[in-house]
């Protein structure tokens, strides 16, 4: 038999069936394996774990056949029960496969201690900078007699008197003791209230 006719003979045509059928079983199983491997087109939706504490946050992700790790503390943010989650990857409503590990942010337990700038001698303008660029705010304003005005004499913290570098919590509040600019004026005197200078006294020495 000749080639050409073997090719169209029905027991080469049988053959083809045959070893077609078994391909198209084998991408079937394939599939149907990596389907279930996989489990594709099964979604888990993460949940939202916002101003959960950690323990509730686990037990929450766990029923769901999901993991779970904290990758950091952030600073405290009074917006958040301490020690309750601040952040999470993935996002809420996002499908993952099950098993998925979502990374948590968890807020610090109250605010970190940072040390006071020092505002001595500086104008209450400058004072209100620096408070805010630390983490701290303005808290209740009173005035003494002082040559310049508006300028810090004193810092104080719930009526205890503050040095620089001394260390309270974030977003405190700090009273300021302020010069009242009066001190050393009269009608005669014209002192500069930056320096304290009687500017008169300079004119005088001018004219000799």
């Amino acid at each position: 038999m000749s080639l050409k006719d073997f090719l169209k003979s029905r027991v080469f045509l049988i053959q083809i069936a045959i070893a077609l059928g078994i391909v198209i079983v084998v991408i079937f199983i394939t599939l149907r394996w990596m389907a279930f491997t996989t489990n594709h087109g099964e979604e888990i939706i993460v949940p939202n774990l916002s101003k959960m504490t950690v323990e509730k946050a686990a037990e929450t992700l766990e029923g769901l056949d999901l993991d779970y790790e904290v990758i950091d503390t952030v600073d405290f943010n009074a917006d958040f029960a301490p020690y309750t989650v601040t952040e999470q990857d993935p996002f809420p409503s996002v499908g993952v496969k099950e098993g998925r590990k979502i990374y948590l942010k968890v807020n610090a337990g109250k605010y970190a201690s940072i040390p006071v700038p020092d505002l001595m001698q500086k104008t209450h303008r400058q004072a209100i900078l620096m408070l805010k660029s630390r983490g701290l705010e303005e808290g209740e304003i009173t005035y003494e007699p002082y040559l310049a005005k508006d300028v810090v004499l004193e810092m104080k913290y719930k009526g205890r008197t503050l040095r620089p570098g001394d260390k309270v919590s974030k977003a405190s509040k700090i009273d300021l003791v302020l010069g009242d600019g009066k001190t050393g004026y009269s009608e005669d005197t014209e002192t500069d209230p930056a320096t304290g200078i009687d500017e008169n006294s300079d004119k005088e020495g001018d004219t000799e």
